[in-house]
């Protein structure tokens, strides 16, 4: 390749070109920001710094000084619905919305934002309202994203499936617990009307979405069982421990009662003492110990605790051994047995709650949603002693 004269000529040129257009970068850096109100800077100080109030305050008066700056309404309501302040984040948004001046862009914002604040607000029909006017739009995956919570904290699992397959082929395949989970609760809800054709309907698609869903086996048995059909509530049951095995605990109670039906109770409490050598839970031991006891009595129930005591010790299988021990115990001996009972008793109610692994919510009960950040199948049925105890 040759070498051109012109190119000595060409390289000056490109140089002062570029040094022109810094120079004019920066000087429209200058007079924009010498344009915004001192109080704006200051106010994003305060908000870097994590002082809202001092924030707000600042704001507000940048936004006297220049009322048509959209951003700073922005951020005031933003700020205003993070501190609870609902109604200031409202009144913020929906004269945002109403503005004509607004692009469409910054109109769809605002709604956005008057929406998210309605959901905070627990208003929860206003919220539906906002967000349905963004379907379509450039925010449509954002709205819903936020109409599946509303659907879901109104419980209209109806709706909630319908906004999940409207998503995306792809976004679709990262819902299908919660929608077996929404399936699962129509189920329930068919179920406790007798309505037993749609129940099994919204079983098979329940398992359809996601084939390990343990809830729709328990259910399926359940209405097995309700039906009549005692053995294959049982056949349904004892896939359980295929698909997770930590819920055995939650089949034991109504297997039991379909074996005693059957007058197999033997059968039963074998299978469950396989499973809780298999799978060791404090709740399954729990199951297992109260057959036990009622079947074959203290003494019984006592060696069982204590075999599997010295398998996994507990605090939890502790106070079920001190239980057994009281009933064989003599009687000059029951009172010492009793008091080292409660006291251990005292203790375990510490650690004999269900722990959701996406947040930490502790609680007495099992859900099947997490109460506090709406998480599905997040409760593993299992104590927080388990969970301690786990390597």
């Amino acid at each position: 390749m040759e070498f051109e004269l012109w190119w000595l000529l060409a390289f000056p040129l490109f140089f002062v070109l570029g040094w022109l257009a810094a120079r004019l970068d920066i000087r429209q850096v200058v007079k924009e920001s010498r344009s915004l109100p001192r109080s704006y800077l200051t106010g994003l100080n305060f908000l870097l710094n994590e002082q809202q109030d001092k924030a707000i305050d600042s704001f507000l008066e940048a936004v006297k000084i220049d009322p048509h700056t959209i951003e700073l309404h922005f951020a005031l309501g933003s700020l205003f619905r993070r501190r609870g302040e609902t109604d200031r984040a409202i009144r913020m948004h929906q004269n945002l919305v109403s503005r004509e001046d607004l692009s469409q862009e910054q109109r769809l914002q605002a709604l956005a934002e008057l929406g998210q604040d309605y959901l905070k607000a627990g208003l929860l029909d206003r919220a539906e309202s906002a967000f349905l006017q963004l379907k379509g739009t450039r925010l449509g995956d954002i709205s819903s994203k936020y109409l599946l919570e509303i659907f879901q904290q109104e419980k209209d699992w109806a709706k909630a499936i319908e906004v999940i397959r409207s998503l995306p082929e792809h976004e679709q395949v990262m819902w299908r617990k919660e929608l077996a989970n929404f399936h699962c609760e129509l189920a329930a809800s068919a179920i406790a009307d007798s309505r037993f054709g749609e129940a099994h309907e919204h079983l098979d698609e329940a398992l359809a979405q996601n084939r390990q869903c343990v809830r729709a086996s328990l259910l399926r048995g359940e209405l097995l069982a309700d039906q009549g059909d005692d053995e294959a509530a049982l056949d349904v049951w004892k896939r359980v421990e295929n698909q997770s095995p930590i819920y055995l605990a939650m089949v034991a109670e109504p297997m039991m009662e379909a074996y005693q039906r059957q007058g197999r109770v033997e059968a039963g409490l074998q299978l469950l003492a396989s499973w809780l050598e298999r799978h060791p839970s404090l709740d399954l031991l729990d199951e297992v110990f109260q057959w036990e006891l009622e079947r074959e009595g203290p003494r019984a129930a006592y060696e069982l605790v204590r075999d599997e005591l010295r398998r996994n010790p507990t605090l939890l299988g502790l106070d079920k051994l001190l239980e057994a021990a009281l009933l064989t115990a003599p009687v000059e001996q029951r009172h010492d047995i009793d008091l080292v009972k409660q006291l251990i008793h005292g203790h375990t109610r510490r650690v004999a709650r269900y722990r959701c692994d996406a947040c930490g919510f502790k609680a007495r009960q099992f859900y099947w949603r997490c109460p506090a950040c709406g998480g599905w199948e997040t409760y593993p049925p299992r104590r927080t002693e388990e969970f301690d105890l786990s390597p």
